[in-house]
C-alpha cells in the first residue's frame, strides 16, 4: 500500500509496474493506495493487512519508539517532495509565522505533520502555537486553503501546480528538492521509500530483494529519462485531472525531479537527519538505535544484479 500512489512523490511504486519490472524479477507486486480518513500505508503494514509500505523512512523511527521493529529496504528520495503552500493573504512566508495559524497536514502523525512541527520548533515555536488540521491532498488540500480552513497546506506536486494555477497559494517553504530540503532541514531529508515489519523482511528475503531489484531499476529508468517520458510511461489518470494538465504534470516533475535518488540506496546522513527532527519535536530521544530502522544491504545487491553503477554515499550504521 502506498500513502497517496498518485502524487509525484510517490511515482516509482506504479512506474515499476508500468515498466513491467516487477514482472521481469519474479515478483508478483499488488499495489493499493491509503484513501482519506482511512489507515494509513503504515499502519496497514504494521497491522499485517500489507506486506509492504510505500511510505516515509521517519516512520521507522516511529515505529521503534512505540516497540515494533520496522526496517527501510530501500529508498527513493533524499527530500520530502513537499512544500508549504500557503494562502495569498495568508501573510506566512517562513515557518516564524505560523503562530496562531491552522495549518494542513495530511493527516495527524504522518510525515507531513512531523514536518510542519519540525519546522516551527526550529523558530522557537511549539505546538501549542499553531492548530495542525488533516487536509488530505489533492481537492481537499485545495478545498482547505481556497475557504479559509488553513492558512497553508503542507503537499505534493500535481496539487501544488493546481494550487499556483487556481492562483490561491504560494510555494513559502520549499522541501521538494534535495537542495531545497538540506536548506530548510539541516541535510538530506530521506522520505519515500519501502518499508516493512523486520520479521517479515526477514522470512521473505527473497521476496524483499526482487521487490528491491524492481525499484532499483527503476530509479536508473528515472535518473535516465526525461519527465515527458516519464508522465508517458503513467497511466493517463496520474498525470492529467480536472485541475491538472498533462503539461503541468511534466513541468512540476521537471522541477521536482531532483528529489528522488538514482540508486534506491540510504544516503549517508540521512537517517541522523530525520533522528534530529524526531528529537527536537519530542517523538524520539537518542536511544533510537539507526542500525535497525534501514538496510543498504538490498539495494547493494540490487545494483549488483542490474549491472548499475552507484552515485549515493551510503548511510553507515550509525546514520
Amino acid at each position: 500500500m502506498v500513502g497517496g500512489i498518485d502524487k509525484q512523490i510517490y511515482l516509482p511504486y506504479k512506474l515499476a509496474d508500468q515498466l513491467g519490472f516487477y514482472k521481469k524479477y519474479g515478483v508478483n507486486v499488488v499495489l493499493s493506495t491509503e484513501s482519506n480518513g482511512g489507515t494509513g500505508a503504515e499502519d496497514a503494514m504494521a497491522s499485517g493487512q500489507v506486506d509492504m509500505a510505500g511510505a516515509w523512512y521517519n516512520h521507522t523511527i516511529d515505529f521503534q519508539v512505540k516497540g515494533k521493529a520496522v526496517e527501510d529496504v530501500v529508498q527513493l528520495s533524499g527530500a520530502p517532495g513537499e512544500r508549504e503552500m500557503c494562502g495569498t493573504n495568508s501573510g506566512v512566508h517562513s515557518a516564524a509565522d505560523f503562530a496562531g495559524k491552522t495549518l494542513g497536514v495530511t493527516d495527524l502523525g504522518s510525515g507531513t505533520d512531523s514536518l510542519t512541527k519540525f519546522l516551527a520548533a526550529q523558530k522557537g515555536l511549539k505546538s501549542a502555537d499553531f492548530h495542525r488540521l488533516a487536509v488530505g491532498a489533492g481537492s481537499i488540500a485545495i478545498a482547505a486553503v481556497k475557504s479559509g480552513s488553513a492558512a497553508c497546506v503542507m503537499t505534493t506536486q500535481p496539487t501544488v501546480t493546481a494550487m499556483q494555477k487556481l492562483g490561491i497559494a504560494y510555494s513559502a517553504i520549499d522541501l521538494a528538492t534535495t537542495s531545497g530540503a538540506t536548506t530548510a532541514l539541516g541535510g538530506a531529508w530521506p522520505a519515500a521509500g519501502v518499508i516493512a515489519l523486520t520479521s517479515w523482511v526477514n522470512s521473505h528475503r527473497d521476496a524483499t530483494q526482487r521487490v528491491v531489484d524492481a525499484l532499483v531499476a527503476t530509479m536508473h529508468w528515472i535518473n535516465t529519462h526525461t519527465a515527458t517520458d516519464i508522465a508517458n510511461a503513467l497511466p493517463p489518470a496520474y498525470v492529467q485531472n480536472s485541475v491538472i494538465s498533462k503539461a503541468d504534470y511534466i513541468s512540476a516533475l521537471s522541477q521536482d525531479k531532483g528529489q528522488f535518488l538514482p540508486d534506491g540506496i540510504m544516503p549517508a546522513g540521512g537517517p541522523k537527519t530525520v533522528l534530529a527532527m524526531e528529537e527536537l519535536i519530542g517523538s524520539a530521544t537518542s536511544s533510537v538505535d539507526l542500525s535497525t530502522t534501514f538496510t543498504n544491504d538490498f539495494a547493494i545487491q540490487a545494483n549488483k544484479v542490474g549491472g548499475f553503477s552507484t552515485t549515493t554515499t551510503p548511510a553507515g550504521a550509525q546514520g
